[in-house]
């Protein structure tokens, strides 16, 4: 397996194209997958390529906000092509949807927001912020190729609350990269969350105790930050019911200044459930 970090970086190196003929207002980008050793497109990869996308049509404007949805599971042996509409720039706001699209069809949409950022009043209501972990609370993450802390391991089978948090940082990075890679983190430990009350399954139970899929990503921009000092990404999900998953979270500098949130709902099937609906409707 190639350098997870360099891997991903490549990944956001994106370039635009010639969009279609019919489609003169749109902008055409083609990036590659991770090399990851899986047959599918992880979503984080997903997000922090729209986000670049975006990044790099407003230059001049931060990333307010992204809402995603993951229609059809990414093939990650073929590449994506993007196709950017931008449907507004004013002097404050611009936005615009980005499609990503394989040869079988639409693989997920996003639409995004961006802002001019500006001077006023402030102010911030969060739980305050606990020191750094220390070294000891070193925690791999699968997909996370940055140093990751924390108390709890998501891969265990044992039961706790549904919430959980962990230490970030990334190795020297642009701040521009940041909305795309703080993104691409979110990504992944929402369902792991949502799992922790389930007795006897971890987050690693994918495809045999249960089946789960992303399905809507959303991220919220607060104020600019980096990512290769600590963040903190603290969330729960108050919710797991008719098959389907809910999850949210905020991104505190370590000095507490709350810069993202984030919301996640996912699929989330276990075999069980499904026996036992088939016995019911079968008894009726």
């Amino acid at each position: 397996m190639p350098d997870l970090w360099r891997d991903l970086l490549a990944c956001l190196d994106l370039t635009a194209s010639a969009a279609p003929a019919s489609r003169v207002d749109a902008i055409r980008y083609q990036g590659r997958n991770q090399r990851l050793n899986y047959h599918r497109v992880f979503g984080g990869q997903l997000l922090a390529q729209f986000l670049r996308i975006a990044s790099l049509t407003y230059p001049d404007k931060a990333i307010k906000s992204q809402h995603a949805v993951f229609t059809s599971e990414g093939r990650a042996d073929e590449p994506i092509e993007f196709l950017a509409t931008p449907h507004h720039e004013g002097r404050s706001f611009a936005a615009m949807t980005i499609t990503a699209t394989q040869a079988h069809g639409v693989v997920a949409t996003s639409s995004i927001s961006v802002h001019a950022n500006e001077a006023g009043p402030e102010h911030q209501e969060v739980e305050a912020v606990p020191p750094v972990l220390g070294p000891e609370h070193n925690l791999e993450l699968d997909l996370i190729p940055w140093e990751t802390r924390a108390t709890v391991d998501l891969n265990t089978t044992s039961t706790g609350p549904p919430s959980f948090e962990f230490w970030m940082r990334t190795p020297k990075s642009e701040v521009a990269l940041a909305p795309a890679l703080t993104a691409y983190a979110t990504d992944l430990t929402l369902i792991g969350t949502a799992l922790r009350p389930i007795a006897g399954v971890g987050q690693r139970g994918n495809g045999t105790d249960f089946t789960s899929a992303v399905t809507s990503h959303t991220v919220w921009f607060h104020r600019p930050f980096r990512t290769d000092d600590w963040l903190l990404l603290r969330q729960h999900s108050p919710l797991l019911a008719h098959g389907r998953s809910f999850g949210r979270g905020d991104v505190l500098t370590r000095d507490g200044a709350l810069v993202a949130s984030y919301a996640q709902e996912a699929l989330l099937r276990f075999p069980e459930a499904g026996r036992e609906a088939r016995s019911s409707k079968q008894r009726v």
